[in-house]
């Protein structure tokens, strides 16, 4: 899958490296190719004409591993759930921001930790994961995977739960570990896992065939501009471009990146499951790319102003937020090492329970009572009783989640405007 070099594809002028948020307008695109249009169309199509029977046959031949790719050959266009040039310039793109060899582009986030774990994982395996994660990656550990014959072993970073060693012990005693599952910052609680030493026990479980764990991190909750986990040692980083990605909370996708060779098995399920995303999905994708870093950093400054209010508010026990991390915490150190910025979705705290945050979420008058993170908009909502369900109880009291806690993704929108909207609201605790 590894792109050829062409004009189109040239990340520097000269000697000098153009930036990601440069490149994000034009890379991996040719006008000449599409009539000149400055913007790629939507190639609004399932199929693809063959200029000759030869030509499919070669095609296909090349998409399906029949054979080995020519000198300067590029796979064809084949069919929409193979390929799409809309998907194909995307996924050039995404590859930027996390210095990835390839990428992959999926209907959802789901689909996309879905379709890579089933391509690596197989009946006997053990799933190493962290907790908490986002409740459906939970189902899918704890409920999917298991009925194929892979069975899950957390691990945390709060107390009652194993270490990421302890976890790794007793899943060697079960099975071959397939994969170190990570999601970093976990949802919602912001808890950081440290991926370098992830990647340092995979390594350590390689066997005398060669294989070994893979180390596969889930990026959503810090997006690619504030956490890149393939420099600090994952082997594929996996994204709901739902959330910052895409933007404007109005699409629905996810992605899979890291090094040609695995990210091609990983294209090889996507291609049999057909959990690709559609062209105008990946037209408007690109559309947000161009603005990713102007929005990210807007919501980021934006978070810390909300933070600092929060954190003096009397009816508020404590804010998740990382840039409130002390020096002498060991999460501290996670942080300087694998993060460059705090983020924008975190998590707070109450005095009282559920009901306490009920009336403070049903008295919002500009943030947005909904599910989701990293849109346009300031999102609020209860984890315990809505993105995290379906998690019992008393996995969610060890793990932090309490009746008490909100989770909110700071949006672009001035931030006093915000900070009034959630003083009025928290007035009627």
């Amino acid at each position: 899958m590894k792109k050829l070099d062409k004009p189109y594809r040239h990340r520097e002028i000269g000697t000098h490296k153009l930036a990601p948020e440069t490149l994000m307008m034009s890379y991996g695109y040719d006008p000449k190719l599409s009539e000149g249009s400055v913007k790629c169309p939507i190639f609004q199509t399932s199929t693809f004409v063959f200029k000759s029977a030869e030509e499919g046959k070669a095609f296909f031949q090349l998409a399906y591993g029949l054979r080995e790719a020519k000198p300067a050959e590029e796979p064809g266009l084949i069919y929409s759930r193979i390929n799409n040039p809309d998907l194909e310039i995307l996924e050039d793109r995404l590859t930027l921001w996390d210095n990835a060899e390839s990428g992959l582009v999926f209907s959802s986030g789901m689909s996309a930790i879905s379709t890579t774990l089933l391509t690596f994982l197989r009946p006997g395996d053990v799933l190493v994961r962290s907790e908490p994660v986002y409740g459906g990656t939970e189902f899918l550990a704890e409920h999917v995977l298991p009925q194929f014959g892979i069975s899950d072993q957390p691990f945390g970073s709060y107390r009652g739960t194993p270490t990421l060693e302890q976890a790794v012990e007793a899943a060697r005693a079960r099975g071959r570990i397939g994969v170190i599952f990570v999601e970093t910052p976990a949802n919602p609680t912001n808890d950081l896992i440290d991926i370098a030493r992830c990647a340092e026990v995979a390594r350590s479980l390689q066997g005398p065939d060669g294989r070994r764990p893979l180390v596969v991190v889930d990026n959503t909750f810090l997006g690619p501009l504030w956490q890149q986990p393939l420099e600090c040692g994952a082997d594929l980083v996996v994204y709901s471009l739902t959330k910052y990605v895409g933007g404007h909370s109005d699409l629905v996708a996810g992605a899979c990146l890291g090094p040609d060779a695995l990210v091609s098995s990983v294209h090889g399920m996507r291609t049999i499951l057909g959990t690709m995303s559609g062209p105008h999905t990946g037209w408007l994708l690109m559309r947000s790319l161009e603005t990713l870093k102007l929005r990210m950093t807007s919501s980021m400054k934006n978070a810390r102003y909300i933070a600092e209010f929060l954190a003096e508010h009397p009816k508020v026990d404590k804010v998740h937020y990382l840039g409130f991390l002390e020096k002498d915490d060991p999460q501290s150190g996670i942080f300087q090492r694998q993060c460059k910025a705090p983020g924008s979705t975190f998590a707070f705290d109450i005095h009282g329970g559920e009901a306490e945050a009920y009336r403070m979420l049903n008295s919002l008058r500009l943030c947005r009572l909904a599910v989701s993170l990293g849109g346009t908009e300031t999102l609020v909502e209860h984890p315990a009783t809505m993105t995290h369900s379906d998690v019992p109880a008393e996995r969610l009291a060890q793990m932090g989640v309490t009746s008490a806690m909100v989770r909110i993704s700071v949006g672009i929108e001035h931030p006093q405007d915000v900070i009034a909207d959630l003083s009025q609201a928290l007035d009627t605790v």
